[in-house]
Order: structure tokens, then sequence, then C-alpha cells
């Protein structure tokens, strides 16, 4: 598997397109979720074809990147977004996530200055505690990790235990994106499921009620993982090329 060394993190990657593209995508996977997964290698392999330099990546310290599983924080990743958007030469980039990963590409779509538009694909927009709690966190905290399972890519059957740290929701407090939102003139494009229980669609219309213009959202008849269905992947695929026609 190719790996890229950055200032600080040595990262498992999947590329697509012409390395000497003017524009780079990256392509975010969510909480634990690996670059192989369907949805990932759809999404960088349709904007290869849209003229882009197309990566995705196993976050530090999940999967084949390098490192124990405690260098996986909200704020390592968004390390590892910058030093991967420096390693292509800082080019104008295009960043696309889907649940965690979504909420990665708002985070450093707003923050990065090559970011010139991000899509956020089922993502939530803040881990603050007034705004997101689970049942499991005090249990969570009280044993200092949970068991976070994730079947292998194309082997529903066979699958991987993470004992993810509290640190993670530690340090995933700390970001609120709200207030950044309200003034980010980037173009954005939100994306949520209408069966979601966990970016519910009450909350998507919220983030996008709170989001500044140019910004879109839709909704598409599926649950959190549609990665599972390809007529899904198909169709976020189609939403992403209509949004990059009007904004290029």
């Amino acid at each position: 598997m190719p790996m890229i060394t950055t200032k600080n993190f040595q990262l498992a990657v999947r590329t697509f397109g012409n390395q000497a593209a003017e524009q780079l995508a990256l392509i975010l996977p969510g909480r634990l979720d690996t670059k192989d997964y369907s949805h990932m290698l759809a999404h960088a392999e349709y904007l290869a074809q849209r003229n882009y330099l197309s990566v995705t990546f196993d976050p530090p310290g999940t999967w084949e990147s390098t490192g124990d599983i405690s260098l996986y924080t909200m704020t390592n990743y968004l390390q590892a977004i910058n030093e991967l958007i420096e390693h292509y030469g800082n080019r104008p980039t295009l960043l696309m996530g889907h649940s965690r990963g979504g909420s990665m590409a708002v985070l450093a779509g707003m923050r990065h200055q090559c970011v010139t538009k991000f899509i956020s694909v089922m993502g939530a927009c803040s881990y603050a505690p007034d705004k997101y709690e689970t049942d499991s966190d005090g249990e969570w905290q009280r044993l200092g990790y949970k068991i976070n399972r994730r079947e292998l890519p194309g082997k529903d059957s066979e699958f991987v235990d993470y004992q993810l740290p509290y640190s993670f929701a530690d340090d995933a407090k700390q970001y609120d994106l709200y207030d950044e939102l309200r003034v980010c003139q980037k173009p954005k494009l939100f994306i949520y499921g209408t069966r979601d229980q966990l970016v519910p669609p009450p909350l998507a219309e919220e983030i996008f009620a709170v989001a500044s213009e140019p910004k879109e959202l839709v909704m598409i008849d599926s649950d959190h993982d549609y990665r599972r269905s390809q007529k899904m992947i198909n169709e976020v695929n189609d939403l992403v090329g209509q949004f990059l026609e009007r904004y290029p």
C-alpha cells in the first residue's frame, strides 16, 4: 500500500487521476472507516474523472496508516488534512467526507486557505457537550475506551475491532463549527439521509440554516450507511457533479 510521509504522520493513501492536475480532492472517511470502503473509492475515482488529483487516506492511527489508535483524534485528523494539502503543493483543494469525515471536510474546509469548496455527506457540525451527546458517553468515559467494530472492505462477515480511547471524545468536544459556518463564504454542499438516525434531518436542516451562502442542501432516501448501496453511491456522485458544475 502506498505510504506518504508528511511532517508528523505516515499515511496510507489511494490516489487517482493525473498527478499534475491543477486541483486536489481529498475524500475523508468517517469515524474509524477506511479509505478502501466502496464509497470512498467510488468518490475518489469520480473526482479523478473530473480532472482532480483525487486522494483518499486512512487517518492517523487507523487501518494501514502508522501509529497507535491513540493518534486518532479530530485534532490529528485535521493536521493530517493540512499536511496532505501541503504535501501535494498547496493546490486549490476540494474536501469531501462522510459522517465524521464530513465534519472534517467542514472544519478543514473553513480553516484552510487552499480549500475552495467542501462537501459534507451526513456529517455533524458540533461535538460540544451541550449539542452532541450519546447515551454511551458515560460508560465510555468510565472505562476509558469503547469497542468500535468495522467490517473489512468487501468482507461483510470479517471485522476489525478498535478500542477507541475516550480521549477521542474529549478532544472532539472543542469543535463547534456553527460560528464559523455563519461567516464562511466558500461554496458548501450538505447531503443528508431522510432515514439517517445518527445525523437526522432536523439536525441537517439546522446546520444548513446556520451556514452562510453560498450553500446547498440535498436529502437522499438513505440511512447513514449509504455506502452499502451502489445506487446511493452513484446518486451522491451525481449530486457532487451537479454542485461542481455550479461551482467549478
